[in-house]
């Protein structure tokens, strides 16, 4: 029991909370017999414990009674739940009834939790104020959402619960979940006999239609494996390509723009340190290496040279052909000088991105002053020092050349910082690169001459097996143009041919055949040529070298060959003894005559008639030096002296004087030809007939040949 007092009257009236409670509301059936069904499970105390009592008194409502006391309640406690309709019909209206927790949902009444000792105490149910507040001011009728919670309940469900509330509809739940919660079985699947059964089949016809059925089943068993097998590989097909497409394009420019993050060079600046490359492995350009020797002494011991008041030269530039040793002379310089020794290429600075080639010339000249003396080394320096043009195709194109202006003679001092150029276009560098004060020295790289190319070869040479016999001079002597690059392809070429061959070392035929093979090409060893030409390209060959071999200014003969390779049938090679820096007029004239020695060989042996194509490139040489004697050298004796650069734009009449003087030249060679060939006829056919059954001879077996001795092979 538990008191309800007031304040005013000091008299006191006690009640049962339950009879109070009874006598204001009836509660409904279904609620009514849940309470009493959860009220069996709750033992009774009431043996020990009296009801909690409310005192009217503590709570002022003493004076209160009959009627008003129960109005009073009733504003108190609102009707316990939804089902009571109201004294004045309500002008709202829900979208759907729903309860206002998940437990009344389910069970049909409010849930309820023990109080104390067990007693039940009901929650008070919420309403809207202003639901109340409109409804009592007879507002306009609009749809009120009342939020619950809302369960799917089957009628089973409901009626076991007692819940009498209003029914859903079969209408409420959707079509698509009705099939998930009552899935319907389908019929059920009938056996063999009863298929048989069913379709009436006579006796003798039910072991056949087993027969036919089970291979029937097999094959669609079979059918699909083979098609599950399909997708299977379909799906790796399709992963595949799927990924191998990603991949592409991940990789490409159009998707995959990598931007530099970097300010400048990409990462820090280091110094390179080479150490086992010197001066000594430099060969074949001497004038090159004392100019760099220089340079290193500078560095080594920079007070020698300043003592009188002179400075350190700011940059070297090294000028010459592709493959005679710049870069290769660079790092020898790195190895020879104890300074920190900086590489870069010139397209490193040529960038897509705006101020990045100029930012990177800062980088690299700021860490070289930090670490002076030092030396810098641009490789291909054209591509970043070229002429500076005016272009709207690339109105910033000049940031980085300038900037290269600045660093190496600006308003900023760079001492102890000397700047080392190669390039082999030194025409198109910019007048401002190469004045004094920014590149001092101009160091030219040329083409070895005999002696370097002796050098050069014996030092690539010793990296090989080679045959004691052999004699680099040799090859030199043959190889006249040839760059280190070009020599070192060389051996190595003779190295390979030598291994093709099962050879323990490398002899001088491997070192010819690779020196013929890269200046003419591969031999054509499967082209069919008749015996007719043969005998033919054998006494052009033959003639060649009659002539070479019998006058006195001719350079000595190396080899005759009529095997085929690259464009010509065969030829014979010369060999001058030394470098020839300027020729007189009787070798010009033994040039030409040697050339004139194919064509008349084949009109002496083979007549006028049967004369071949095989001479225009021989008379394409010889003509060729008949104008440079006429128009270049002076070698005229009608028309002197006088040199005709460009004799198109000369005179009618001084063209034809000078094409009456190169005609004259390449006559009197002819004739001189026809005599030598005349005169030496039955060595001529010898030396054709030892082609013909060798194919290719030295200097050596022409000569025996030539005396008449016999040859050993």
């Amino acid at each position: 029991m538990f008191s309800l007092s007031t304040a005013f009257q000091p008299q006191q009236m006690i009640l049962p909370l339950s009879q109070l409670i009874n006598a204001l509301h009836s509660l409904k059936n279904s609620a009514t017999a849940s309470v009493q069904t959860l009220h069996k499970d709750i033992p009774d105390h009431s043996s020990s414990l009296k009801e909690p009592t409310v005192s009217l008194r503590e709570l002022g409502l003493s004076e209160i009674r009959g009627s008003q006391l129960d109005e009073l309640v009733s504003r108190l406690l609102p009707p316990p739940g939804p089902e009571e309709l109201p004294a004045v019909p309500s002008l709202w209206r829900t979208s759907h009834v729903s309860a206002d927790s998940f437990y009344h949902n389910k069970h049909g009444f409010a849930h309820r939790r023990p109080g104390v000792n067990g007693s039940p105490i009901f929650h008070r149910q919420y309403h809207s104020p202003l639901k109340d507040v409109c409804s009592e001011l007879h507002f306009l009728p609009v749809w009120v959402q009342s939020r619950g919670f809302k369960t799917f309940r089957t009628k089973t469900r409901r009626m076991e619960s007692g819940y009498d509330g209003p029914v859903e509809t079969d209408s409420y739940t959707p079509a698509f979940l009705k099939g998930l919660l009552q899935k319907e079985k389908g019929p059920e699947v009938e056996s063999l006999d009863q298929l048989i059964k069913n379709k009436n089949l006579s006796e003798n016809q039910h072991e056949s239609f087993k027969n036919g059925f089970s291979e029937g089943f097999m094959r669609s068993q079979a059918y699909t494996q083979r098609t599950q097998d399909s997708l299977k590989r379909t799906r790796l097909i399709l992963l595949a390509l799927l990924l191998v497409g990603i991949y592409g394009l991940s990789r490409s420019p159009f998707l995959s723009v990598r931007f530099r993050t970097t300010s400048g060079l990409d990462s820090a600046v280091d110094p390179i340190q080479v150490k086992n490359v010197t001066f000594e492995h430099v060969k074949g350009v001497e004038e090159a290496k004392n100019e760099l020797q220089d340079v290193v002494e500078f560095l080594k011991n920079p007070q020698r040279f300043t003592v009188l008041g002179g400075k350190l030269p700011k940059g070297v530039l090294l000028v010459g052909p592709p493959g005679t040793g710049k870069t290769l002379l660079a790092r020898a310089l790195a190895g020879e000088a104890d300074v920190p020794f900086y590489y870069a290429s010139g397209s490193e600075f040529d960038e897509m991105f705006v101020g990045v080639g100029a930012s990177r010339i800062r980088n690299l000249f700021k860490e070289a002053k930090a670490n002076a003396p030092c030396v810098i080394f641009i490789d291909e320096l054209d591509s970043v020092g070229g002429k500076r043009i005016e272009s709207p195709m690339h109105p910033y194109s000049r940031q980085t050349i300038n900037q290269l202006l600045a660093e190496m003679d600006g308003f900023k001092p760079n001492e102890g910082v000397i700047v080392v150029g190669a390039t082999n276009f030194a025409e198109a560098l910019d007048s401002a690169l190469v004045r004094p004060g920014r590149f001092d020295m101009q160091v030219t790289v040329p083409r070895p001459d005999v002696k370097g190319r002796t050098e050069i070869l014996n030092w690539y040479l010793s990296k090989v097996k080679v045959d004691p016999a052999v004699e680099a001079e040799i090859i030199a002597r043959g190889t006249v143009g040839f760059t280190g690059a070009e020599l070192e392809n060389l051996v190595n070429q003779a190295a390979l041919k030598a291994a093709v061959d099962e050879k323990e070392m490398v002899t001088l035929k491997d070192l010819e055949f690779a020196k013929d093979k890269i200046l003419m090409g591969p031999e054509r060893k499967s082209v069919h040529i008749d015996k007719e030409n043969q005998r033919i390209t054998a006494y052009h060959e033959s003639g060649h070298a009659i002539v070479a071999y019998y006058t006195k200014d001719a350079m000595p003969i190396n080899k005759a060959t009529i095997m085929p390779r690259g464009p010509t049938l065969g030829h014979v090679s010369l060999l001058p003894e030394n470098d020839r820096w300027s020729e007189t007029r009787a070798q010009l004239l033994a040039q030409m005559d040697v050339s004139m020695g194919g064509r008349v060989a084949e009109e002496l042996i083979f007549g006028d008639e049967y004369i071949t194509t095989g001479a225009s490139s021989d008379f394409d040489g010889a003509t060729k030096i008949a104008k440079m004697m006429v128009t270049r050298f002076g070698m005229s004796d009608k028309l002197g002296v006088m040199t005709y650069g460009d004799v198109t734009k000369q005179s009618p009449e001084t063209q034809a004087a000078i094409e009456q003087e190169v005609r004259v030249l390449l006559k009197d060679s002819y004739d001189r030809a026809k005599n030598l060939l005349k005169t030496y006829s039955k060595e001529h056919k010898t030396l054709a007939d030892a082609l013909l059954q060798y194919e290719t001879l030295d200097a050596k077996e022409i000569k025996l040949v030539m005396e008449g001795k016999s040859l050993d092979h």
